[in-house]
């Protein structure tokens, strides 16, 4: 028998296992749900409330619990009330120095990530080319929560990346020195 490696896509070797189970079956749920609904059900009220359900449940838990568990990423929206009802977004992200991030985990909720909101694009064409507008609308629902997600955790990752790159340069001193070293010589050679 093979030896699993970190970081295949097999969830015994998550190190949140429930966790992973679970945001993958709130994202996988609502796809199955919506396709078999249609097939099944004949209450589309029934199928659009099922569904959305699901997706506010799937877009709760990755950016709440699973975001933080599997990849040690978090986001929120802040609205400032002093400033007009301004809002900015708000990455965290864990210290790369205390907690380290499995790679299967990494690697199942990325590919998540950008997979779900694939296939409802995929969706979104096969509604358009059917005539099933009243389908659509329920399909844009999921691509607006499920876009907003990956593109919040997509800018959560850079800027954590961009932090622990700078954090990293400024505490070693060899990139910030290497710089001002060179600066320091071409000022004043003779």
């Amino acid at each position: 028998m093979e030896e699993a490696r970190t970081g295949e896509l097999n969830w015994r070797l998550s190190a949140h296992p429930i966790t992973l189970i679970t945001f993958l079956s709130f994202r996988i749920a609502s796809l199955v749900f919506y396709l078999l609904g249609l097939l099944v059900f004949t209450s589309f009220v029934f199928v659009f409330i099922v569904v959305v359900l699901l997706l506010a449940a799937d877009f709760y838990y990755t950016k709440n619990i699973a975001g933080r568990r599997l990849v040690g990423l978090r986001w929120w929206n802040e609205v400032d009330n002093n400033a007009g009802g301004d809002s900015r977004w708000v990455f965290e992200s864990a210290d790369p120095e205390t907690r380290t991030i499995n790679a299967t985990d990494k690697r199942f909720f990325w590919l998540a990530m950008y997979a779900q909101p694939a296939l409802w694009v995929a969706l979104a064409v096969v509604a358009c080319v059917k005539l099933e507008f009243v389908s659509l609308i329920l399909v844009v629902i999921a691509l607006v929560l499920t876009i907003t997600n990956t593109l919040a955790f997509s800018r959560c990752d850079k800027f954590s990346q961009a932090t622990s790159f700078a954090s990293s340069a400024l505490n070693t001193g060899g990139f910030a020195q290497n710089i001002a070293g060179s600066l320091f010589n071409r000022m004043f050679r003779g």
